[in-house]
């Protein structure tokens, strides 16, 4: 057991830090997936099923990293899970339990298989990691399966049903994933285990199993020849699903990670041009706050300078918020003469701000953004 937990969680982290984490991991993956569920369908367990799963697996993924790797793995790999999730329950007609887990467990395998130092380099390595992210995407598909069954009969054999399903079902992918996966460089195993061919092969028995006592829907009104062909069709559907949800998982984060890349290296030089970035922004809201007096002042005394000018200084401070931005602001258009050279002055102002304050930040800044591009260099040469 302390094998386990060791290898699930890193000794250099406190609870704390991985409590914070999850938390961290939660909200954003929570922030993502549930508005983008909630546009695909208006049924609330379809898009529980999405943030559950993509939560569960990206605060597991994430934690398991730690604070070596930061929340961004995490909240990448669950917003990915979750999105997809989302996406095929607001989909699938019926009951999508079942069909959800094949392709969302194999796509989350693919996506840390894709990951940059990625140590699964055997079937042993696949079946971990697979049984691990079945485990989570259980625990994900739990919220949606007590709201969408706790009024149900079958309540309770139903949902230790699907979690034998999903748990078995990290065996189908380890050997797809291995499969696919075993001519590459470093590949230790030559041939896989018995105990993953034979818990595919299971697999496949469960569902001609379950076709012929009549446990599926799929099941309803077909005999004979037309009911093997129906259940060869589903677990061809299973087998195509599962490789190319892996595939497509593998190549995204391939593709995506080095990409990525370029914004986790956006932080440190944020950290550095907060304060200069801060000063900008004090300066030229202090410029607009500046002029709205003075637009709200010229129209109190100079009847006529502004045409459907407003009557309070929430106006006033908008409109010299848009002609900071060079923009028109319907509700006050500058007619007189001082009017017009006032909202001259406050553009010319606002363009020197923005260009004065960027060359003193970047003289005073430069040499230490260089740094921080050549040890990214270094890094990347690493």
């Amino acid at each position: 057991m302390s094998n386990i937990l060791a290898w699930l969680v890193p000794k250099s982290e406190t609870v704390g830090s991985l409590i914070w984490l999850a938390i961290r991991i939660t909200v954003m993956v929570a922030l993502v997936t549930v508005p983008f569920g909630y546009a695909i369908t208006d049924l609330h367990t379809d898009v529980l099923m999405g943030a559950g799963c993509g939560v569960a697996i990206g605060v597991g993924v994430g934690v398991r990293g730690g604070s070596r790797s930061g929340p961004w793995t995490g909240i990448l790999i669950g917003s990915i899970v979750g999105i997809v999730a989302a996406l095929l329950a607001g989909l699938l007609a019926g009951d999508p339990f079942g069909r959800l887990v094949p392709p969302v467990l194999a796509l989350a395998v693919g996506l840390i298989d894709g990951l940059r130092g990625s140590d699964l380099r055997s079937y042993g390595d696949m079946a971990r990691e697979s049984f691990v992210l079945a485990v989570l995407l259980a625990l994900g598909l739990v919220p949606a399966w007590i709201v969408q069954g706790a009024f149900s009969d079958h309540f309770g054999a139903t949902g230790i049903t699907l979690i034998l399903a999903v748990l078995l079902m990290s065996t189908g992918t380890a050997l797809a994933a291995g499969l696919l996966s075993f001519r590459r460089v470093g590949w230790q195993d030559a041939r896989p285990p018995l105990v993953i061919v034979l818990g595919a092969v299971l697999i496949v028995a469960l569902i001609i199993a379950g076709m012929y006592s009549g446990g599926f829907s799929d099941a309803a009104g077909f005999s004979g020849v037309a009911l093997a062909l129906v259940t060869g069709g589903i677990i061809l559907e299973v087998v195509v699903v599962t490789i190319g949800a892996f595939l497509i998982g593998r190549w995204v984060m391939t593709w995506i990670e080095p990409r990525l890349r370029v914004y986790f290296y956006l932080a440190d030089y944020l950290n550095v041009m907060w304060v200069p970035i801060g000063a900008f922004a004090v300066g030229y809201v202090t410029i607009i706050l500046l002029f709205a007096g003075f637009y709200g002042t010229l129209d109190r005394f100079q009847e006529g300078a502004f045409d459907y000018a407003g009557i309070g200084i929430t106006d006033w401070i908008l409109f010299s918020f848009y002609t900071a931005l060079g923009q028109e602001f319907g509700n006050a258009v500058p007619v007189s003469v001082a009017a017009r050279v006032l909202v001259g002055v406050h553009l010319i102002l606002s363009a020197a701000w923005a260009v004065v304050l960027f060359a003193a930040v970047m003289s005073s800044i430069g040499p230490r953004l260089d740094q921080i591009a050549r040890r990214h260099e270094e890094e990347n040469e690493d």
